[in-house]
């Protein structure tokens, strides 16, 4: 019972709004190369011209975790972890002088104080958009003479990213049920022959298509009984000493490093063999999963969904 299966989000037709408007998928407003969507906003076409973007493409700054031998040269080599990736747009308005205001007044509205992150979809090229979630650090707006009549240039945009990976926007799942062997023949053996119910391997195989390490979504769904998510490549796993009803969900999300079950919080539950969460994660390629159970445990209307993004740097 596994199944693989891409989430709608960047397949669907991209209707072109306005300078603002209502954004329900991530990622539908922007309809051509050259394009930047942020918080109903489309910079890269009229009356939003892009003009510069920054931040993007550079690698972002990284902490080196090594350290120094006390008795000898060099270092202990350490992971190298990502900083925050900082985003930085250069825009030029144009617009009819009757029409400044209400320009102004969007882009404003959009670049707001905001404690929570937002998507940032960027459309480079010919590799499609990627994503990334943050919040306007900075926004200038230079006023002159040309403000009046409709032309406003060096606006800029700043955008701080807490997670500097950028994401492919169609999210990727992947679905299976515990292990299940196969039924077999029944005796007296009848033509035409009954094999009976196929194995399920409880197993599915993920892949990230990106260069960075991405951080899935597991859910468990019962009944089970201290559900986990091995990852066959090394043996790491994922769980947690909870029994779960036919009813009831248990969600790790392993960026945010949660365990929820119907929305209660239920990371205490994990077992002396589960890793961190948040070291859980997708290394660029093809990952198998197993979903595993306590013993006895293998009513086969339990699953668990994997869903993820592929990642880059």
């Amino acid at each position: 019972m596994a199944q693989l299966r891409r989430n709608a989000g960047a397949d669907g037709p991209r209707p072109r709004l306005g300078i603002a408007g209502e954004v329900t998928v991530i990622g539908a407003l922007v309809a051509a190369v050259g394009q930047v969507e942020w918080s109903g906003l489309v910079l890269g076409t009229d009356p939003l011209r892009l003009r510069s973007l920054e931040g993007w493409e550079e690698l972002p700054d990284l902490d080196d975790a090594s350290v120094l031998y006390s008795g000898r040269h060099g270092s202990a080599v350490g992971p190298l972890l990502a900083q925050s990736r900082t985003v930085t747009a250069e825009v030029i308005v144009r617009v009819s002088a009757d029409q400044v205001g209400a320009t102004v007044a969007a882009l404003n509205a959009a670049t707001g104080v905001r404690t929570d992150e937002q998507p940032l979809v960027v459309w480079l090229d010919s590799r499609g958009p990627l994503l990334a979630y943050g919040r306007v650090i900075r926004r200038r707006l230079p006023v002159d003479r040309a403000y009046r009549v409709g032309t406003i240039v060096g606006v800029t945009l700043q955008w701080l990213c807490s997670d500097p990976r950028r994401y492919e926007l169609a999210e990727q799942v992947a679905v299976t049920g515990l292990p299940q062997a196969e039924s077999g023949l029944t005796f007296p053996l009848t033509w035409p022959l009954d094999w009976g119910t196929p194995a399920v391997p409880g197993s599915v195989d993920v892949v990230n298509a990106g260069t960075a390490p991405s951080s899935p979504t597991i859910e468990f769904r019962g009944p089970t009984d201290r559900p986990s998510c091995v990852r066959l490549s090394d043996g790491a796993r994922l769980e947690y000493d909870v029994t779960l009803a036919a009813s009831e969900t248990l969600t790790i999300d392993t960026a945010a490093g949660s365990v929820l079950l119907n929305g209660a919080d239920r990371l205490y539950t994990a077992t002396a063999r589960s890793v961190p969460e948040e070291w859980f994660v997708l290394e660029p390629g093809s990952t198998d999963l197993a979903y595993r159970a306590a013993p006895g445990s293998t009513d086969p209307a339990a699953t668990m969904t994997v869903r993820w993004r592929s990642a880059h740097w």
